[in-house]
């Protein structure tokens, strides 16, 4: 009886340990808020300036950058990581005309508060304060539309971001493709040379001289094109990209990279930089049952995923 009751002893303390005094208690980013803050907004379609709470402003920005209809926890991962990314630019005092965020996405993030519906303030409320750390830091939050069906290291879809490096997973993949629309599994342009002179010379300030060749010169880990090679000149792809515009070019996941009479013709699937969470294999793992958190861990490693306010 006594072995048996030593035996019970040790078990209990042997869980006690790993589950008790082994957890650590999450680090906070030095100096984030213990309770909700509000935020200055740029409205940029008025050209005015609107305080309001974390949250709300939240809403509205899952509204903007996720269709307001898919289902709740890939609503809610999108929040965690609009939060995040919200916290981080407050934090590195980044401003958009005098003001901690703006409507216009290009300078912070889209932002549609049209949109905001019962799933949204479902999905911003069953997170609410949650954000994304990396060695007690705010993340960059990083994600993308379509990842193509593997996701990008952050060499190959950013720019030299070596601190993003250490939390995003390269080469995942999430089978996005299964559920993804037409033109996000195989898309097509063409290019008119001349207008490809130009943009190229106008966006990097590089004479591409004369362009009587196209191929792709390097790929990265996931089979992205990293580098082309336009007649006797290498481009970075992501720079190529910019210049010609995610219309034309949605992705740098190329299958053809090539000269066509007077035009430069590409294909390839997906659409975004890849980096970080897939919003289409977001849905996906959504509709599996996979919590918000999930989904972030899916994407991102080395993080935790910690409460700021209640």
């Amino acid at each position: 009886m006594r072995k048996k009751l030593l035996f019970l002893l040790c078990a209990v303390s042997i869980i006690y340990f790993i589950f008790g005094c082994a957890a650590k208690p999450q680090k906070k980013p030095e100096g984030a808020p213990e309770k909700e803050p509000s935020l200055t907004l740029y409205m940029s379609e008025k050209g005015q300036e609107k305080t309001m709470k974390v949250e709300e402003y939240i809403q509205g920005v899952v509204a903007g950058e996720m269709e307001a209809d898919w289902p709740v926890n890939a609503l809610a991962a999108q929040a965690i990581l609009a939060r995040t990314y919200t916290m981080k630019n407050i934090d590195d005092g980044r401003k958009q005309h005098g003001a901690d965020a703006s409507t216009n996405e290009k300078e912070f993030q889209a932002y549609n508060e049209s949109k905001i519906n019962s799933k949204v303030k479902e999905a911003v409320k069953k997170t609410r304060g949650k954000v994304v750390t990396y060695k007690g830091e705010y993340t960059e939050g990083w994600f993308s539309a379509c990842c193509g069906g593997v996701t990008a290291a952050a060499s190959e879809g950013l720019t030299e971001d070596k601190e993003s490096s250490g939390y995003l997973k390269p080469k995942v993949k999430d089978d996005c493709l299964e559920i993804t629309t037409s033109e996000n599994k195989h898309w097509k342009s063409e290019i008119p040379l001349t207008k490809l002179h130009k943009i190229l010379k106008d966006h990097t300030g590089q004479d591409p001289g004369d362009i009587d060749s196209a191929s792709i010169a390097e790929k990265g880990p996931s089979g992205r094109t990293v580098k082309v090679k336009l007649g006797d000149k290498v481009f970075k792809a992501i720079d190529l990209r910019a210049a010609i515009g995610p219309s034309k070019m949605r992705s740098t996941l190329l299958d053809t990279f090539t000269k066509k009479g007077d035009k430069l013709q590409i294909e390839g699937k997906g659409y975004g930089h890849g980096v970080g969470m897939c919003q289409w294999g977001a849905k996906k793992m959504a509709q599996e049952g996979k919590s918000p958190e999930e989904i972030i861990k899916f994407y991102y490693e080395n993080i935790d995923i910690i409460k700021l306010w209640d």
